[in-house]
């Protein structure tokens, strides 16, 4: 952090806030920033709508999922007596294809990210389509903060200040996550059972990561649409739309055409007298349309949501584009924009777009991008979107202005690595797999090419956010079937190379 920084927002002098202000303090985050997020696309592997295999996600959960909590320690790396206060962390295990104790089976553990586990139980089909192919035990570990994992006894008083949020970070997350494993290898005597952890987007991550700071509790990691270089200047900073743009670009040239002259368009109706209430009308709002900017960060978030899970088979941005080209002659820019709306949603009688409620993921999310998570995702001249640029100062006032603290945008290279990935993973770093669909904008930050020998890049020209672990379907092309099938082969290749220096260490 530079001396600029420092100097201009003296941390330990700033008022903290109290429980009673959390709401207006919500309020007041989802105001004044609210351009800046939704510039900033969401980490997750399951996107909001076009839900690969959508009925999986919201049919109920199986009894074979079965409850605990571990008592986590509140800070892994300090002995300070309040370090060493506890909250119950949760834990889900399904035990329907496991091997059995002493039996050396495989665990296979999916590492939660910024969300609560219950959605992503039915969705990570990865783990449950190929468990019986390992007899694994399969293990789903919840990030603090997130769902039933809350420190301090309720989530008023976790996200109350950045005196309780401090704990809130992906380092002492992973070091949960060895503990809760340590743990159930004890409890259900898996002594000598292998671990491969798993995640995806943020959570992709953190299994990569997880296996480099860990790998005496993981031998391997599958690291699904993690992108891990997008830190610092690793990967440009406009590598996330200019993606976005040309997967729309591949689907129709005047789709992207249409969108990319759209912006000046709205401004222009838009500073008309009614010209707000043409819009309005245009896109059969719900309720009138405040300003131009919540038009335009809506189909902007649209857009970058849509590439980003752009997931068989329904193509979002094809339906968006075949809305777009498909709209009556004659129809103007505006009015294509709208059939590309409607034909997103779906035939509605009107169209809410109006900002959501904050999720839990969304409130913990801004706290994490404004402490280590500073990913610095800009557009550039290349791109359909308006130009903006990530500006490292405002962002650092914003965050200072609503927790206190300054972001730190170089410590997730400095604690994890980055830089020179290659020439310095390939010395230390082993069994990771990084997964990637080429048009996913986040595969701009991903590891694209092999490491070495076993610090592997699997990646589809066709493929989307996290899509290699998600439930397979029958309608799965085959490329995506050929992507899992290898990536199950290196895991298999990793177990028996195991196995064979198990027996030989008991020799």
């Amino acid at each position: 952090m530079s001396k600029h920084y420092q100097s201009k927002h003296p941390t330990m002098s700033f008022p903290m806030f109290s429980s009673p202000w959390l709401p207006f303090i919500l309020f007041i985050l989802s105001t004044c920033v609210t351009a800046t997020q939704d510039r900033l696309p969401r980490l997750s592997p399951i996107g909001r709508t076009f839900l690969h295999n959508a009925e999986a996600i919201s049919s109920p959960i199986s009894d074979d999922f079965k409850t605990f909590y571990y008592n986590q320690t509140l800070d892994h790396f300090n002995y300070r007596p309040e370090s060493y206060t506890c909250f119950p962390h949760r834990y889900i295990i399904n035990f329907k294809y496991w091997g059995g104790a002493n039996s050396s089976a495989l665990i296979l553990a999916y590492l939660g990210a910024e969300g609560p586990l219950e959605g992503d139980l039915n969705a990570i089909g990865f783990m449950t389509d190929y468990a019986a192919q390992f007899d694994a035990l399969l293990v789903y570990i919840e990030h603090r903060y997130y769902g039933k994992s809350i420190p301090f006894g309720s989530r008023q008083e976790a996200l109350k200040n950045a005196s309780t949020l401090g704990y809130f970070n992906s380092a002492q997350a992973i070091a949960d996550y060895a503990t809760v494993l340590i743990h159930i290898k004890k409890k259900f005597h898996a002594k000598y059972s292998p671990v491969v952890v798993l995640g995806g987007s943020y959570g992709g991550m953190l299994a990569a990561w997880f296996r480099l700071k860990y790998p005496h509790v993981a031998l391997g990691a599958l690291a699904s649409s993690a992108p891990i270089l997008y830190f610092e200047n690793i990967t440009p900073h406009n590598g996330y739309y200019s993606t976005a743009t040309k997967d729309f670009r591949e689907v129709s040239e005047t789709c992207y055409e249409t969108i990319r002259d759209s912006w000046s368009k709205i401004e222009t109706i838009a500073s008309k007298p009614n010209g707000l209430s043409i819009l309005s009308k245009e896109f059969k709002t719900c309720s009138p349309l405040n300003s131009s900017s919540q038009l335009e960060d809506y189909l902007w978030s649209m857009y970058a949501g849509a590439a980003q899970y752009n997931h068989p088979p329904r193509y979002p941005v094809t339906r968006i584009c075949g809305g777009i080209d498909g709209s009556p002659s004659g129809s103007g820019t505006i009015s294509k924009i709208a059939a590309g709306v409607f034909a997103y949603k779906g035939n509605l009688s009107c169209y809410n777009l109006e900002p959501r409620n904050d999720t839990e993921t969304d409130v913990g999310w801004r706290w994490q991008r404004c402490s280590e998570m500073v990913m610095p995702i800009s557009t550039g001249n290349d791109t359909m979107f308006p130009p903006y640029t990530f500006d490292l100062g405002s962002f650092v006032d914003d965050c200072y202005q609503l927790y206190g603290i300054s972001p730190r945008p170089h410590w997730v290279t400095t604690y994890y690595g980055g830089n020179d990935i290659k020439l310095i993973l390939q010395r230390f770093g082993s069994n990771i797999i990084f997964s990637n669909g080429l048009k996913d904008p986040y595969s701009s930050g991903g590891v694209l090419q092999n490491l070495s020998d076993s610090l592997l890049a699997v990646h589809t020209p066709n493929g989307s956010h996290c899509l290699d672990i998600l439930r397979a379907n029958e309608t799965d092309p085959q490329w995506l079937v050929k992507q899992r099938e290898t990536e199950v082969s290196i895991i298999k290749g990793w177990i028996n190379k195991y196995y064979a220096d198990l027996e030989e260490s008991k020799k």
